[in-house]
């Protein structure tokens, strides 16, 4: 009897009914944010202290009786937020994250200005950066279990480049590189890193994976050939065929990158270097949170 492929239950993320059902104002975008900001209660943004007091006169604000003796220090839900200073309303700051999460690869800062209304492409811009900032993870758990790492590298060809030019830093033409290490049926790490020699690859590794791993499996470029005295590292010979030799394979990895460059492609179509960092914040936020139903939540607590 034929064995039946089991089918991935699908995540129920929240409707475009549902999102104006629960955000149809200001105010209700700003109980949401106070809850997730402050799951466990308001706390000072400067000293951390529970000690403060609400403002009768004016609604989301409190008062850090600890700072007070000195300062006298009030402050809002916003202070310390991608949120602060900012002369657009929370209603559309939610719904620009809610597209972005939800948009399995992004959705660009121009598709953001026609989609909102805005009158200017900088302010979409703007925003989309600061969301994709927000949602770095920096501090986040060192990789455990079967680990692949790789490299993948961003850019255009030299010879479509401007005059011809060859790039002489990074990979081959002078496009960016970002090295990666997943976790199979786990998280992601992505960083865009100098060069593809040994030191660079192997600080990367020893930053995202854990020394206890059980397996580190990669394939058979120079710069991981030093690993082996770290981690349990084996390897598949790509150029001569190899792709998978038992549990030793880089297939989880690859398909990551695959999402990121048909992402960059087909929705950015072209992404400086220096903000391709925060482009991978964005693609391994959406990776690391793939069976979270309440991942717009999670977008949320990061802000």
């Amino acid at each position: 009897m034929a064995k039946t492929r089991k089918t991935r239950k699908p995540i129920k993320q929240m409707t475009d009914a549902q999102f104006k059902a629960a955000f149809p104002n200001e105010e209700a975008c700003d109980r949401y944010l106070v809850c997730r900001r402050w799951p466990t209660g308001v706390h000072c943004p400067r000293c951390g202290s529970v000690n403060v007091g609400e403002l009768t006169t004016m609604p989301f604000r409190w008062q850090c009786y600890d700072c007070a003796d000195q300062t006298s220090y009030r402050f809002s839900h916003l202070v310390g937020t991608i949120f602060e200073n900012t002369n657009v309303d929370l209603t559309e700051w939610f719904k620009v994250i809610h597209l972005m999460v939800t948009s399995k690869k992004g959705i660009s800062a121009l598709q953001v200005k026609r989609y909102m209304g805005f009158g200017s492409y900088k302010t979409a811009w703007y925003m989309c950066h600061r969301i994709r900032a927000a949602m770095r993870d920096k501090e986040f758990v060192k990789l455990m279990g079967i680990v692949e790492v790789d490299e993948t590298y961003v850019g255009g060809k030299a010879i479509n480049k401007h005059g011809g030019r060859s790039g002489r830093k990074g990979g081959p033409g002078g496009k960016a590189i970002v090295a990666g290490a997943v976790s199979r049926k786990g998280n992601v790490v992505a960083r865009v890193i100098e060069s593809v020699r040994g030191e660079h690859i192997s600080q990367f590794v020893r930053s995202a994976v854990s020394e206890k791993v059980s397996l580190l499996a990669s394939d058979e470029a120079w710069g991981y050939r030093d690993l082996g005295t770290i981690y349990p590292h084996k390897f598949v010979r790509h150029r001569k065929g190899e792709y998978v030799v038992g549990a030793v394979h880089t297939n989880t990895i690859e398909g990551f990158w695959s999402i990121l460059k048909r992402g960059i492609v087909g929705t950015f179509h072209k992404v400086s270097a220096k903000y391709l960092p925060l482009y991978v914040a964005e693609f391994e936020f959406r990776y690391n949170n793939r069976d979270n139903d309440d991942i717009f939540g999670a977008a949320i607590a990061k802000c």
